[in-house]
């Protein structure tokens, strides 16, 4: 395969069946970050979502305040640091997507990018609901009055109670059988959820619509690939730090603001003996981190060779936390706010999830001057923060399919019509997410498939075989030929023994601790529901073991020779001198693994 680069092409020498070659074809180059400044705005955006508002601040508040983040310390340094950096230096040695890494490090385990794929469609599918209920709340904001601000309008009931008027507080209400009217805003307007999930219902058009839209955007942002998707990024990236910016000074300025931060950080010593406090704390890590998934390797294969992976992903995850940290000042300062202005303990207002995005924070606006332009900001900016992680899931996928079929998606505009047809099958299936029963098939999917046990097992696996099959020492060399100096010789230890182990005991303690799905604190799904969320999620993992299996029934030889082939990296098949050959300084003729391993043996 040779490089041309005055035309940003590049030219794949094939052979017939009889080996001889045939004529040249010219590809468009697989290309790179326009800048270092695309990378790590891209990267933000796909770590740094609504998770870091609406799910952190309150895990800390249920988990002991401020004793929260000593484990959360904890699992940054020993699992979310050293499995980011893994993966970014895997995709940045390989030059290639989280499928065809595998092929070239150890073919052995390609399975885990398939797997993780699979993981990404069905994210990418439900979690872009989350933009179209945002959306609806945005353009509802455009009105004199907030429609879910006071009652009288068409979808509220008898039982509904504006507590702005009558002065009473939340504890009265379930004595009196009445509702808020931002409740009744979010279950009957917006969602007009069923009864259960077994009540599909009709579709919710006027969601459909900000789903389509909500594609429509995410289509746009990568359809030109790295050179939209970075470019995206500037804005996407960075306004929603200027939105939690003017909410934490809004926030931290009005009235009992202080005792909703002192709830959120007050220690409680007593609750580290509680080994749920851990649990969160490393499922936090791991699902903020969007570690496993393969979003790492994807947007790291677009760095050039020598970039100093090591301090990136350092001073990421720490913003990235450092972002979680903050927001929940921002969040907590107003539920302060909430509890001063109506007189009630900051349990009954501190909720996680979509409860505080759609219900807590909606209700918090209304009581600000100028209500429609705080919610308007935070919707703006629940929006941005969503939009990001959802079209680098779209780019991650669309180079791993680049990457396994070149000749073909790197021709013309097939890329663009092949990410159409993605963006519409799955905005086609999401469709059965904004009917009226549609939150329950979210939630199942979001619990099963898309948040803890799956990323445990996804990144177990990925450690173990860098580890211990391609060998920690040897990558280890790998990444000190690429950025040029020796990275701390802690991240090899945590990679071998640390993470596995921190990753095993999370996910066996969540399988001791396992108790069926809910939803809030009144819907428990029924047995075939989550019989159904578990088949689901090991559709996905089955793939792992299944590839293994394949790999080694197409091999060649004993079981054991076919194994040990399967294990080495293309180089070492192929005999060509590897790094570990030409020592650890830094060698200009020497390229990166893909560029050496694109030959077919």
């Amino acid at each position: 395969m040779g490089m041309n680069g005055q035309n940003g092409t590049c030219t794949v020498s094939v052979s017939d069946s009889k080996g001889y070659p045939q004529p040249l074809k010219k590809l468009e180059a697989r290309g790179h970050w326009g800048n270092k400044a695309e990378f790590i705005l891209t990267v933000m955006g796909a770590i740094i979502g609504p998770g870091n508002v609406w799910r952190f601040p309150y895990l800390c508040y249920r988990n002991g305040g401020g004793v929260f983040f000593i484990p959360y310390i904890l699992f940054i340094f020993t699992c979310g640091v050293p499995l980011f950096f893994l993966e970014t230096a895997l995709g940045q040695y390989t030059s290639q997507g989280a499928i065809t890494c595998w092929r070239n490090i150890c073919p052995l385990f390609q399975g885990m990018g398939y797997a993780s794929h699979l993981i990404i469609a069905v994210s990418g599918t439900s979690y872009i609901v989350i933009l179209a209920w945002a959306f609806f709340y945005l353009f509802s904001s455009f009105s004199a009055e907030l429609p879910w601000a006071t009652c009288g309008n068409y979808w509220n009931t008898e039982s509904c109670l504006d507590l702005n008027q009558l002065n009473m507080s939340l504890s009265n209400i379930s004595r009196l059988n009445t509702t808020l009217p931002v409740v009744e805003f979010w279950e009957r307007r917006v969602l007009k959820i069923s009864g259960g999930i077994e009540e599909v219902g009709s579709l919710r058009w006027e969601l459909a619509l900000c789903l389509i839209l909500s594609w429509v955007i995410c289509y746009f942002c990568v359809w030109k690939g790295i050179k939209s998707t970075g470019k995206a990024a500037y804005f996407t990236a960075t306004f929603p730090y200027v939105m939690l910016l003017v909410l934490l000074i809004r926030g931290v300025t009005l009235p009992g603001a202080m005792d909703g931060i002192i709830y959120y950080l007050y220690p409680d010593i007593s609750r580290l003996s509680d080994p749920q406090v851990w649990m969160d704390a490393g499922t936090q890590i791991f699902f903020s981190y969007a570690i496993g998934l393969g979003f790492l390797t994807s947007l790291g294969s677009y760095n050039t060779y020598n970039n100093d992976c090591y301090k990136d992903c350092f001073y990421l995850c720490l913003l990235n936390s450092a972002t979680s940290i903050v927001a929940g000042f921002a969040v907590f300062s107003i539920l302060g706010f909430m509890t001063y202005e109506q007189g009630v303990d900051i349990s009954e207002v501190a909720q996680s999830g979509p409860g505080l995005a759609f219900i807590a924070f909606p209700r918090a606006v209304t009581m600000m001057p100028m209500p429609q332009v705080w919610s308007v900001c935070f919707f703006l900016m629940i929006i941005l923060l969503g939009l990001d992680s959802q079209f680098v899931g779209l780019e991650c996928l669309m180079t791993s399919l680049v990457d396994l079929f070149p000749t073909h998606l790197r021709k013309g505009c097939r890329r663009e019509l092949v990410l159409l047809a993605i963006c519409s099958t799955c905005c086609l299936l999401g469709f059965t997410l904004v009917t009226e029963g549609g939150l329950y098939l979210l939630q199942l999917l979001d619990h099963h498939v898309c948040s803890g046990t799956t990323l445990l097992l996804l990144s177990l696996s990925q450690s173990v075989s860098i580890a211990w099959v391609y060998g920690a020492d040897r990558f280890y060399g790998n990444i000190t030929h690429m950025i040029g100096y020796r990275p701390s010789p802690f991240m090899k230890y945590c990679w071998s023994y640390i993470t596995p182990l921190f990753c095993l005991g999370t996910f066996i303690f969540s399988i001791v601790k396992y108790s069926p799905l809910k939803l809030s604190k009144a819907y428990v799904y029924p047995l075939w529901a989550n019989i159904l969320g578990w088949f689901i999620a090991s559709v996905s993992l089955s793939l792992i073991p299944l590839f293994v299996l394949y790999q080694v029934m197409q091999g060649e030889g004993t079981l054991r020779q076919r194994l040990w082939v399967l294990c080495q990296p293309v180089d070492d098949l192929l005999g060509l001198p590897t790094l570990e050959d030409s020592g650890t300084t830094a060698h200009t003729e020497l390229k990166p693994l893909s560029h050496r391993s694109e030959i077919t043996p």
